[in-house]
């Protein structure tokens, strides 16, 4: 399962593109507006900073303005990845991007027929957003796990991409239903990265050696 940093703060795409563990990036316009910078300035950073596709979303509503933000937004750099929201306007401009070369993620996923009629209009990606399905009472995993089989049946090509995750047990149950990929906040990339016992045997180790004196 590929990994993707949701976030559009920079220092934080950098930090995490520096550890090796980001295959790219996810946006959207609330992670923008919160940078307080110019939408193309922040994208094109990011897209400086990791080798990988990088969504960023479109904010009209209707599938002509959709598609020309679309085109808008693809030219900032390659690895842009436009997102629409999986709405009727939405899957109309899904369609047309995908028609003009331009792949498209597919956002607000919340059922696995809204998955299937993204991937069958030529989404690159679904995104399916667990953590919110969550919390109104339903699995979003087990939705999750509804579209891998889906797609599976079919042989879609389209990457089921789980959004909205808010713990590494998400993170866990994405990887054994066999999604694509996962996009994280930089919190639960740290979360996943340490473990108590994991520093304390470190520690030991360490104190070991030194007591040793010795040397590599």
């Amino acid at each position: 399962m590929k990994l993707f940093l949701d976030s559009a703060d920079v220092n934080e795409v950098r930090q995490a593109a520096e550890w090796g563990l980001i295959e790219g990036v996810t946006t959207n316009p609330s992670l923008l507006a919160k940078t307080g910078q110019p939408y193309q300035t922040v994208l094109r950073e990011i897209c400086s900073l990791v080798d990988g596709p990088v969504s960023c979303e479109v904010v009209a509503t209707s599938a002509e303005a959709m598609l020309e933000e679309g085109e808008k937004l693809a030219q900032l750099h390659p690895n842009i990845v436009v997102k629409c929201p999986v709405v009727v306007e939405g899957l109309k401009a899904t369609r047309a991007l995908s028609r003009r070369g331009i792949k498209v993620n597919v956002t607000l996923v919340f059922t696995p027929l809204q998955a299937l009629l993204a991937a069958k209009c030529g989404a690159a990606y679904v995104s399916p957003f667990v953590g919110r399905l969550d919390d109104i009472g339903q699995d979003g995993l087990a939705m999750v796990a509804q579209t891998v089989r889906i797609f599976a049946n079919y042989k879609f090509p389209t990457e089921i991409l789980v959004a909205s995750v808010r713990s590494p047990s998400h993170l866990v149950r994405a990887a054994e239903v066999g999604a694509h990929i996962a996009t994280v906040p930089f919190n639960v990339l740290r979360q996943i990265l340490h473990h108590p016992l994991t520093d304390i045997g470190l520690e030991r180790f360490l104190s070991d050696w030194r007591a040793s004196r010795q040397k590599i």
